[in-house]
């Protein structure tokens, strides 16, 4: 069976269900993502961000530095998905 695209019905069947694949993953990373962010956040004031705080340059050791790779690797990931998404 065709439909009205000449689409067989087990290409559309494949593509909705890529369709909820990608939806599913990028919901799953935009809330990881979200809570990564939200945990490097904690040290900061609103002052920090408009250049304010005083506080002097110092390296990430420890936790910091893998929740701040983390969220790298995450911010790649929900990128990589969105753009898959898009062209898929």
């Amino acid at each position: 069976m065709t439909n009205e695209n000449g689409l067989t019905l087990s290409t559309v069947h494949a593509r909705l269900f890529l369709d909820m694949i990608f939806t599913i993953l990028i919901t799953i990373l935009s809330i990881l993502l979200i809570g990564a962010i939200l945990m490097q956040a904690q040290g900061t004031g609103l002052g920090a961000g408009f250049g304010g705080g005083g506080e002097v340059f110092r390296t990430k050791r420890g936790v910091e530095k893998k929740l701040h790779t983390v969220t790298i690797i995450l911010a790649i990931l929900f990128f990589g998905a969105s753009l898959a998404n898009i062209l898929f």
